[in-house]
């Protein structure tokens, strides 16, 4: 495996892996492969989720940001460890901080339909009277990127030399999580903490990442050499990339890259950013056991042995979200 610095972020088309061609999807899966050995993270179009939806989700996730914090409060529910519905400012922090991030965010989660016993683990989702067609634009966007994210962990099994459909009973009516975040307008920056940013630098828990839109100003990736290089995407691209559980189970061998979102210059800190990245994630019973054809003896086994749901629970607990 060549050992690249990038630049940028590399960009791929989803359509090679689904062209019938068995050269372009073979390039595809290589290309992938490369860019999650070496940087965690790629841009890729011709994904599923249309320009049209994005637009009317933004502007829904907008419209509720911009109630009033009590109204917000009565969609934050006690004792779902934020895992519905509404989560308020500065209450998550990134794996080993005490600052909250400078965001607000709410959550849509996995609606199970097909009577999967799976439905007892998890909450209802919460819906917003004030914004009724966040409802039906939220759950299409949702069954789009996981989708979307289905996908792509096919083209990401055959580079791991597994069979393609390794992964699609592992996600199907998995924990995933869209989350709409609002990092707020901050009136006075000079009263910020020093430390304060809008989201401190990590990893993700999940097994991949896929960002819709293009507000991804901000968005910064720390490269092998130390470098942090900003993330740029196109419009009509998707950012997608490796988080913790991926890179347990292949025993680092693709790479949960640390990243953060930073402030903005002072005078921009009083405007909003808004992001909405969807969180893949396996079912609670998924064994992140690393792949025996990820140890060797250049790359012994570096993880204990756990499960999804119990990794999820120890990080919830790492970031402020689970007491």
């Amino acid at each position: 495996m060549s050992d690249i610095l990038y630049d940028e972020v590399p960009s791929l088309d989803l359509a090679d892996f689904n062209s019938g061609d068995e050269a372009r999807r073979s390039k595809f899966v290589n290309d992938l492969g490369e860019a999650y050995n070496n940087i965690g993270f790629v841009a890729i179009k011709n994904h599923y989720l249309t320009e049209e939806l994005s637009q009317k989700l933004y502007a829904a996730i907008q419209k509720f940001f911009s109630l009033s914090d009590d109204v917000k409060q009565k969609y934050e529910i006690d004792g779902l460890a934020g895992q519905r519905g509404y989560i308020g400012k500065g209450k998550e922090h990134a794996k080993g901080r005490k600052t909250g991030d400078l965001k607000e965010f709410f959550h849509i989660g996995q609606e199970v339909t097909d009577n999967d016993p799976i439905k007892e683990e998890y909450p209802d989702n919460v819906w917003v009277d004030e914004v009724p067609d966040l409802e039906a634009i939220g759950l299409e966007v949702y069954k789009r990127l996981e989708k979307t994210g289905v996908e792509m962990l096919r083209a990401i099994a055959l580079y791991l030399g597994l069979e393609e459909s390794y992964f699609d009973n592992k996600v199907k009516n998995g924990n995933s999580i869209l989350r709409p975040i609002h990092y707020f307008p901050i009136d006075n920056p000079e009263a910020v903490p020093d430390d304060a940013v809008r989201a401190a630098e990590h990893g993700d828990i999940n097994l991949i990442t896929l960002l819709m839109g293009a507000s991804a100003d901000g968005l910064q990736v720390l490269r092998r050499d130390g470098k942090w290089i900003p993330i740029t995407a196109l419009p009509e691209q998707l950012v997608v990339n490796v988080g913790d559980m991926l890179e347990r189970h292949t025993n680092k061998k693709l790479k949960s890259t640390i990243h953060r979102v930073v402030n903005p210059p002072k005078e921009q800190m009083k405007t909003s950013r808004y992001s909405i990245p969807f969180f893949m994630h396996p079912r609670s019973e998924m064994d992140l056991t690393c792949l025996e054809n990820c140890v060797d003896s250049n790359h012994p086994k570096e993880f204990d042995d756990i499960t999804a749901g119990q990794f999820l629970d120890q990080r919830l607990a790492e970031i402020g979200l689970k007491k």
